[in-house]
């Protein structure tokens, strides 16, 4: 295997350790925050369910802040990732990001196994 075959198989890992990382954040704000703010809006989604109204809903999320800043976020960075992710998926890298991840994986390589990332974008390479 080329050197350049070998780079770009690691900036693959790292891409791919950059989505882990995302969803990885997607699942801990929901875990966290999400179900902190669903928890606030106990008693809401109990009359939501007995009688629910968009009435209702728009009223007991305008009254309760938090927990609909809280859900905002939740839904705001999961919409965001699943939006990025696609992109990648149907157009590709887009050529600013490809080259970051590249420089971002010479100064990995810089490093060496002093860097966090290294033994999960670099070791296998070598």
């Amino acid at each position: 295997m080329t050197t350049d075959e070998t780079f770009q198989i690691e900036v693959q890992r790292l891409h791919k350790l950059t989505v882990y990382g995302r969803w990885l954040t997607v699942i801990l704000l929901w875990m966290s925050v999400g179900s902190l703010s669903i928890w606030g809006l106990r008693r809401e989604i109990a009359l939501w369910l007995e009688h629910f109204t968009w009435v209702a809903v728009r009223y007991g999320l305008s009254f309760h802040r938090w927990p609909t800043l809280g859900l905002g976020l939740c839904l705001g960075m999961t919409l965001a990732v699943l939006t990025w992710q696609s992109r990648n998926m149907v157009r590709g890298l887009p050529l600013r990001e490809k080259q970051g991840l590249e420089q971002q994986v010479r100064r990995i390589r810089q490093r060496g196994p002093s860097h966090p990332l290294w033994k999960w974008v670099c070791k296998g390479s070598r």
